[in-house]
C-alpha cells in the first residue's frame, strides 16, 4: 500500500451504509485506479464503521482531506487497523461473472484466494462466481479474498452481497 492514507469517520454504522459511502466518495474524489478504499470496524463505547483510503499521491491526499472535511467528516491521517476490508481496489471493477482463480488474482490487487475447511490454495483454474461483490481482507499486509466452496465445485466469496439483516423476521 502508499504511505498517503486517510481515516474517515462518517458515523455509519453497517458494512452495507459504508460500501455506499465509498462508491459516493469515489465518484466525488475520482479516485485514480491505484487507490484503496477499506471499510473498518470500529469497537468501543460508540461501535461504527470508519473508512480508510489509500491514495497514490500527496496532491490527491490533500484534495481528499479537504473535501471530506468540507462535508463535515471526521477526517485522520493512517488507518485504524492493518485488517481493512477493501471495497475500492485496483482491478475491482474487473471481477464480475465467473473468472477463474487464476483471472480473478491476475485482474486485480487481490493477492491469495483461501477457502474456508480447507487446508491449501484453490488451484488456477477452480472457477469462483463473484456475485459482482468481491470484498477481501488485509492479512499481514496481504490482501486475502476468502472463499467458500458453492454448487458445481465452484467458489463464492465468503461476503454475500445482500446479507439478512439479524432478526429480519422478527
Amino acid at each position: 500500500m502508499t504511505p498517503y492514507v486517510l481515516t474517515v469517520d462518517a458515523g455509519v454504522r453497517d458494512l452495507r451504509a459504508a460500501d455506499h459511502l465509498f462508491h459516493a466518495l469515489a465518484a466525488e474524489l475520482a479516485l485514480p485506479e491505484g487507490a484503496f478504499g477499506c471499510t473498518h470496524l470500529v469497537r468501543g463505547e460508540r461501535p461504527r464503521v470508519a473508512v480508510s483510503l489509500a491514495l497514490p499521491s500527496s496532491p490527491l491526499l490533500r484534495t481528499a482531506r479537504e473535501r471530506l472535511a468540507a462535508r463535515g467528516h471526521e477526517v485522520a491521517d493512517g488507518v485504524p487497523d492493518a485488517v481493512g476490508r477493501a471495497v475500492i481496489y485496483p482491478g475491482v471493477a474487473s471481477l464480475t461473472g465467473t473468472l477463474t482463480i487464476a483471472e480473478l488474482l491476475a485482474r486485480s490487487a487481490i493477492d491469495r484466494v483461501t477457502v474456508l475447511g480447507t487446508p491449501g490454495r484453490p488451484l488456477p483454474g477452480t472457477a469462483m462466481v463473484t456475485r459482482d461483490h468481491v470484498r477481501p481482507q488485509w492479512q499481514d499486509g496481504t490482501l486475502v479474498l476468502t472463499a467458500m466452496p458453492a454448487a458445481g465445485g465452484t467458489l463464492v466469496p465468503f461476503e454475500v452481497p445482500d446479507p439478512t439483516p439479524c432478526c429480519a423476521d422478527h
